[in-house]
């Protein structure tokens, strides 16, 4: 059964990041990032100033309120400063299912090993819930986020064509990805603990 609460206040870390609940306070622990246009590049939703960055929480606070999304803010130990942040959403508990996205890094923070850590808390915790799939999207011109999907374990399973519109009005490809809880317990888990702590 699903133990998912979308009133309680999950807090997940180990010695290198913490993730936590996304609070409409944390705009000022986020709003340099809205200066850095190459971590907007991908995003479907604006929030490259910080007026934008304001409506971009805002809405996923109400998501959260609504009972459809569990967005997190992202805060890397080893430089005492918050990074970024993603998401749970399209949450379906009684499918047991739920997507994780709209992950975004300030760039200092991007090949710091900071998102192997975050991705460990964040699939250890949906499995722990008895979620039994964790699926992701993304443009398929974002190569860089594909391909530290997959280096996670994730499995592509295909291409939506023509599936949503860019913020710059042309139309993408989405690519989706999954993991599920028994390759999670049974392998990935390990193997993402192994790289984690190979590379520190």
């Amino acid at each position: 059964m699903i133990e998912f609460d979308f009133s309680k206040e999950y807090i997940l870390e180990d010695d290198i990041a913490l993730v936590r609940p996304l609070q409409m306070e944390d705009l000022e622990y986020l709003v340099y990032v809205t200066s850095q246009p190459a971590v907007w590049k991908y995003s479907t939703l604006k929030a490259d100033t910080p007026e934008d960055l304001k409506v971009y929480i805002e809405k996923a606070l109400q998501a959260r309120a609504d009972g459809k999304e569990y967005p997190f803010i992202m805060f890397d130990k080893r430089t005492n400063q918050y990074a970024g942040s993603t998401r749970f959403y399209d949450i379906k508990l009684n499918q047991h299912n739920l997507s994780l996205g709209y992950t975004w890094y300030a760039e200092e923070h991007q090949g710091t090993g900071l998102n192997k850590h975050c991705k460990y808390l964040l699939f250890d915790f949906a499995f722990q819930q008895d979620f039994e799939r964790v699926e992701f999207a993304a443009d398929t011109a974002n190569k860089k986020s594909i391909a530290a999907m997959k280096s996670l374990g994730c499995t592509e399973e295909g291409i939506l064509r023509s599936h949503v519109i860019r913020l710059d009005g042309s139309r993408r490809d989405t690519i989706v990805l999954s993991m599920l809880r028994s390759e999670w317990e049974q392998t990935y888990k390990y193997e993402l603990e192994h790289k984690i702590y190979a590379t520190k």
